[in-house]
């Protein structure tokens, strides 16, 4: 079933053009940095694994290729490549030369509906309809029809049969044939071949007066395999709901503001960071931005989970996707559409999707050795009984049975059908899976690491005042404060103003800020990126430092609340058998205060981002396998170290790209939740690949024997997709606790209804 689903791109609302010259899909390439372009195109006929390997390994043939996935359930492929090493247009040739369509999306373009279920749900009609027809004058024969009354029927059956095989059987006939085109094999070949053979051998048994036909069995094979088909369809449909939803909140227009006041509508794939744009009320943001002009009410329940409205104003940061309520609002993009937070959610919903994850990787490969194994086992089948036997006849319908009950979709399904359903079910709880690998890895982990500011506890720290030095050295210190987002720096910025110009600085990751102003190098951040001697008070505040030409001039304390929810959380993590580890950047008297609070024995502090990725690799060398949560820029490297990472929607840019989780709403309940799905998910997978042996294990054998007719391996192999598919299901229900807080989907639900 599935594995071959048949039809034209449909993949989450966009609809497709064909595709142009060089200059159209270079401009249609996202630059990824680097010299690097990414490009995406719609695959319509993309089936089954034997399709997604045969593009990837044509595309990864070119030269001028990085990289290139296909995304089986969205029907994409998207490539990474060097323009200079090639023209784009030769992508796309080659993908032709595969034997597969390819079109540029076009964003612009709103679906008018699921052409694909349209498809099926007709040829699901005609062969249902044809089906029982020919089962009444079935019936008649088996009841002991006179051979004038019987060939009668045949004939009439026949005459319901033929186009009724040609019209339902298109979506099997044409992949099979666009394979066998351009010589390669699909899982399309041998159930076309058995429907057709069933077929010819029924019109033969009919011109010759014979006293069988198969015609029922021809009809109602393709009824059901159609049947498992969009039964896996409407299951995939709503496994993706949520990325439909989705992207459906994304404006497909926005409204310029020139230099001379007027305004114009553009297309987010033209808007360019530092354009104004108009956002009226009731209307949402295009693209990530500041407030330019203006003041409002906005929903930003999308990114954080909360319902209430937030008040913004001049200088407010402003996500794709936001809602605004009360007042028109002008606003500064900072990003490109395709670079949104909105954009970003998508792609990492879809990249979970099409990700090659280890299970996976054993179900495609299983599946790419299908085609020409099943068509010698059937040919075996064949030669076996017709010579031993002596029944050619019979041993056609052996053979038939072969290669319909050997379809291995229920094995193709077994890893990606799990992995949809977990981003699903993750995705309405307000986590986002970077990819199925990452599912997979969360599972195998037996500890979790956690950084401290802003994760552990609230990262809101307030400014509890200056410790040391001259009172005058606040302004220096806010004034270097201002050029970092860091938390600590937040909260003196906004205590101490911004009347000062800004100044041109340089952040170091996880050490502090340094800039020259008027001949002095002045710092501010950690006690040994200023030289100091780490005199402060033994307290639990957290204390930053400022120094003049390499000489500590003044501290400053913060202090910063542990999370309300993050006793409960750690609890829930450690009955599942996790060891719990604190790695912070922070004093030690502020480390081990919050250690002790939330019974934590492992906990490290006055680490750098070197020491961090240091202290993961030595746990990775010991075996141990462990989560790694945080949300600073100095987190990225260890994010990135551990054998898989989590990151607020809320962590810096640097740390969200380095994380396998986004978590949107700011509550660490994700953290057990989605452990707690990766580890159900990776028990399914285990059941279906289970369930797809025992199916081949008791079918095969039965069919090679001459035990089961076409029509039983057509409900046979239909149903064997459907348990699997069932199974999986089973994940969207159970006993993990969601994230007690608004989800993304509820979000989107609840705005689409109001819309």
């Amino acid at each position: 079933m599935s594995c071959c689903a048949p039809g034209v791109e449909s993949a989450v609302d966009l609809s497709v053009r064909p595709e142009s010259d060089d200059e159209t899909l270079l401009a249609a390439s996202r630059d990824l940095g680097g010299g690097v372009r990414q490009l995406e195109l719609a695959l319509p006929d993309v089936h089954c694994a034997a399709c997604i390997k045969t593009i990837e390994d044509a595309l990864s043939a070119e030269p001028m290729v990085e990289a290139a996935r296909v995304n089986f359930s969205s029907k994409r492929v998207r490539i990474s490549y060097r323009p200079e090493r090639g023209r784009p247009s030769r992508l796309t040739q080659k993908i032709r030369e595969a034997g597969y369509r390819n079109f540029l999306l076009d964003p612009e373009s709103d679906a008018s509906g699921d052409a694909t279920l349209s498809g099926l749900v007709r040829a699901l009609a005609v062969a249902g309809f044809a089906a029982g027809n020919i089962m009444l004058f079935s019936v008649s024969i088996w009841s002991g029809a006179d051979a004038v009354t019987r060939d009668l029927f045949h004939w009439i059956s026949a005459l319901i049969a033929l186009p009724a095989v040609a019209y339902a059987g298109q979506p099997f006939f044409k992949s099979a044939f666009r394979a066998l085109q351009h010589g390669a094999l699909n899982m399309d070949v041998p159930i076309s071949l058995a429907v057709i053979l069933a077929t010819a051998v029924s019109l033969f048994e009919t011109i010759n007066q014979g006293q069988h036909a198969y015609f029922d069995a021809s009809v109602s094979l393709l009824f059901f395999l159609l049947i498992g088909r969009t039964l896996d369809h409407l299951m995939r449909e709503r496994a993706r709901s949520a990325v439909r939803n989705l992207a459906g909140l994304a404006p497909k227009r926005a409204t310029r503001i020139h230099d001379d006041a007027s305004r114009e509508q553009i297309k987010l794939a033209e808007i360019e960071p530092g354009m104004l744009i108009a956002v009226a009320p009731g209307d949402r943001v295009a693209v990530d931005g500041e407030v330019a002009e203006g003041q409002s009410d906005v929903d930003l329940s999308l990114v954080n989970g909360e319902s209430v409205p937030e008040r913004v104003m001049r200088g407010s940061e402003l996500l794709a996707g936001t809602l605004n309520i009360s007042g028109p609002l002008v606003v500064r993009a900072t990003r490109p559409a395709a670079n949104s937070f909105l954009a970003r959610m998508i792609e990492l919903m879809e990249a979970a999707e099409g990700s090659r994850a280890g299970y996976k990787r054993i179900a495609d490969r299983a599946a790419a050795i299908y085609a020409p194994v099943v068509h010698v086992l059937g040919l075996a089948t064949f030669l076996f009984w017709g010579i031993w036997g002596g029944d050619w006849h019979a041993a056609m319908l052996y053979a038939i049975a072969v290669l319909i009950i050997t379809c291995p979709c229920a094995l193709a399904l077994a890893v990606p059908i799990v992995h949809v359903v977990a981003a699903g079910r993750l995705f309405e709880n307000g986590v986002m899976m970077r990819d199925g690998a990452a599912l997979e890895r969360l599972a195998e982990v037996c500890g979790v690491v956690f950084d401290k500011t802003g994760t552990l506890t609230l990262g809101r720290p307030q400014f509890e005042g200056q410790v040391s030095g001259d009172p005058e050295m606040l302004t220096i210190a806010a004034r270097l404060a201002a050029v970092s987002q860091h938390p600590f720096s937040r909260a003196l910025s906004s205590v101490a103003g911004d009347a000062h110009p800004p100044l041109t600085a340089h952040e170091t990751p996880g050490q502090g800020v340094e800039a020259e102003i008027e001949g002095t190098v002045w710092r501010w951040g950690r006690a040994a990126f200023c030289n100091a001697d780490r005199s402060a008070p033994d307290t639990g505040d957290s204390v930053v430092w400022l120094s003049r030409d390499r000489e500590p001039v003044a501290s400053f304390a913060f202090s910063d609340a542990v999370r309300p929810e993050a006793v409960g959380v750690l609890a829930r993590l450690r009955q599942a058998g996790l060891k719990l580890s604190l790695f912070s950047g922070d004093r030690g008297p502020v480390v081990r205060q919050v250690a002790a609070l939330l019974q934590i024995d492992d906990a490290r502090a006055e680490m750098t981002p070197e020491d961090k990725v240091a202290a993961l690799n030595a746990l990775s060398a010991e075996g141990g396998k462990v989560l790694m949560v945080g949300d600073g820029l100095n987190d990225a490297p260890a994010l990135r170290a551990a054998h898989t990472s989590m990151a607020p929607s809320s962590a810096s840019d640097i740390g969200r790209n380095a994380a396998d989780f986004i978590f949107t709403n700011d509550n660490l309940a994700a953290v057990p939740f989605t452990l707690s799905i990766a580890r159900r998910a990776a028990a399914m997978v285990r059941e279906n690949f289970g369930l797809a042996i025992a199916y081949n294990i008791v079918a095969v054998p039965l069919a090679v024997t001459g035990h089961v007719t076409p029509l039983v391996a057509a409900i046979a192999m239909s149903s064997s997709s459907i348990l699997v598919t069932l199974n999986a299901l089973r994940l969207r229900w159970g006993s993990a606790t969601p994230v007690p807080t608004e989800a993304p989907t509820a979000v989107v639900s609840r705005l689409a209804a109001a819309e």
